[in-house]
């Protein structure tokens, strides 16, 4: 199968492992593989499955990025909103010394937009509530048993596209059930694949109702809405408040202690409009609040997940 090639050439310094690493949910994330510094991104375009391969070569400042299927065009088309080309993080000015030796730490990262509106916010969903090592069990389970192999070479590697929006509806709940995702996780992703076309046009959207028509979906909150929002509609600027992790280590990076999200929101606020990067910038320098209490335990009362 022929690949179709695009050359993208980002200005100022740039990372691709910084800008794509948010779209990888877990070393086994079967959407999304790294192999010999390229990244193989499995999409579930609006024209068909795509498989979407990508590299840096940093020394002639470009990024080479092949696609293979249906949707190879409407991937390619997408790359350089995919690769941060969007992103002006030209106006954050550090109001910390932490953050301030993570921009200088990280000059290359980007918040990318891929414009999949659903493929991200059904991995938000299933990573609701539960800890990193269920949900992404959760998610291989169910992307391989109703996702496709990914078109061209992706299948080598053992790469699969997940469902189309609207697919998602038709996975049966003992099958949700069986990858450890309860009904409440579940129905969210069944109302989410209703309305998939319109929570697809969010991506043409002004930020403030892409984020209105996400949340008028039962079950779908701030942090499962900011989730999508940070990976799939470039926003900079929507943090993961709700998250178990998240205001505890930004807490710890700026003043020292474990924040609560309202300490979390009333300090990001002077960073109005990157307040997303700046927890993104934090995360990639290593800020983490030392764990020593004992790890979250996973339900007991779910079916165990064997994928």
């Amino acid at each position: 199968m022929p690949s179709l090639v695009r050359i993208h050439r980002p200005v100022g310094p740039y990372s691709l492992d910084q800008t794509l690493s948010c779209f990888r949910h877990g070393a086994g994330d079967p959407t999304c593989r790294v192999v010999d510094g390229a990244w193989w991104l499995g999409q579930a375009t609006p024209d068909g499955p795509a498989t979407l391969s990508i590299r840096a070569y940093a020394s002639a400042g470009r990024v080479e990025a092949r696609a293979w299927g249906p949707g190879a065009r409407w991937a390619l088309e997408a790359v350089p909103e995919l690769l941060g080309a969007e992103d002006d993080p030209s106006g954050l000015v550090p109001r910390h010394d932490v953050v301030a030796r993570a921009m200088r730490a990280h000059p290359g990262l980007r918040v990318p937009k891929s414009r999949l509106v659903v493929q991200s916010l059904v991995a938000a969903i299933i990573e609701q509530r539960v800890t990193g090592k269920e949900a992404f069990g959760s998610q291989r389970r169910v992307v391989r048993r109703f996702g496709t192999p990914a078109p061209g070479p992706g299948l080598a590697i053992g790469l699969f596209v997940p469902p189309a929006p609207r697919e998602w509806g038709v996975v049966p709940s003992w099958e949700w059930l069986g990858a450890g995702v309860e009904r409440a996780r579940s129905g969210t992703v069944m109302r989410v694949s209703r309305v998939a076309g319109r929570l697809e046009e969010s991506a043409n959207l002004p930020l403030p109702e892409a984020h209105r028509r996400m949340r008028s979906i039962a079950g779908v909150g701030e942090w499962t809405a900011a989730e999508t929002a940070q990976r799939a509609l470039g926003d900079a600027d929507s943090p993961s408040f709700g998250d178990f992790h998240v205001a505890k280590d930004v807490g710890w990076a700026l003043a020292g202690r474990p924040f609560t999200d309202d300490e979390m929101r009333e300090e990001l606020q002077p960073y109005a409009g990157h307040r997303y990067r700046v927890q993104r910038l934090l995360e990639l320098a290593g800020h983490r609040r030392p764990r020593h209490g004992p790890r979250m335990r996973l339900p007991t009362h779910l079916p165990r997940v064997l994928s």
